[in-house]
């Protein structure tokens, strides 16, 4: 096993330290999920920052089993949400749960999505099954899907970082993105990133603000 030195690791103070943890989640804080786009441009560049940001998640075997698409062009933002739109209809009218529908009631949605045109920018995340630490292999992945959620979690903190909005669309089945965007079989749609900036007259649901607090999601053991 050969490695490498560490570099850029800042030795800090606890104090500083605890400043930076509180400045991330003063911003994270004020991260919304949003569904009124606007139609502003997003340059190119911003997005590319963002996805390059989100690839340096940590993965098995550091396979990086990840794939994203980046989507600007009408046409194909058009086939999608003509695709989505479809699979959405065959949720609310019979396919889900009436359990899933009551939770669903308080965010307001449904069938119509018309934010898959409207925003500048959608990026349609893909998990690999196979491919490994170089582009060309063939080797198993391990982790996927845990690796896929990290990387795209940081795909929304940089997005939200750059000071754009996001909603994460998961119509399902969603193999509908994978014959759209030309992916291989071996690819799993993982998630559909809409992006943008938000609309002026965008709102969003008071039961999306409703956050449990720090005693509820976490345990310590010391």
């Amino acid at each position: 096993m050969s490695t490498v030195t560490l570099e850029n690791y800042e030795d800090l103070s606890s104090e500083e330290m605890r400043t930076r943890a509180i400045a991330v989640l003063d911003k994270l804080r004020t991260r919304r999920t949003i569904r009124d786009f606007s139609d502003k441009p997003v340059d190119i560049a911003i997005i590319e920052s963002c996805i390059q940001a989100a690839g340096t998640a940590p993965s098995g075997a550091n396979h990086q089993p990840w794939h994203f698409v980046a989507i600007s062009n009408p046409d194909v933002k058009r086939k999608i949400r003509i695709a989505a739109e479809a699979e959405e209809a065959e949720f609310y009218g019979g396919r889900a749960s009436e359990e899933w529908l009551e939770a669903l009631v308080p965010l307001g949605t449904d069938a119509s999505k018309p934010f898959l045109e409207v925003a500048p920018w959608l990026i349609a995340v893909f998990a690999q099954r196979r491919g490994g630490e170089k582009l060309g292999q063939d080797k198993k992945n391990y982790y996927v899907t845990e690796s896929v959620g990290l990387a795209t979690g940081m795909l929304i903190t940089a997005l939200h970082s750059a000071g754009l909005g996001t909603l994460t669309h998961t119509p399902a089945p969603m193999g509908f993105l994978r014959e759209i965007c030309g992916r291989p079989e071996t690819e799993k749609p993982f998630v559909l990133m809409v992006v943008g900036h938000p609309a002026k007259d965008a709102t969003v649901p008071k039961h999306a603000l409703v956050k449990k607090d720090l005693g509820e999601i976490s345990t310590f053991i010391s």
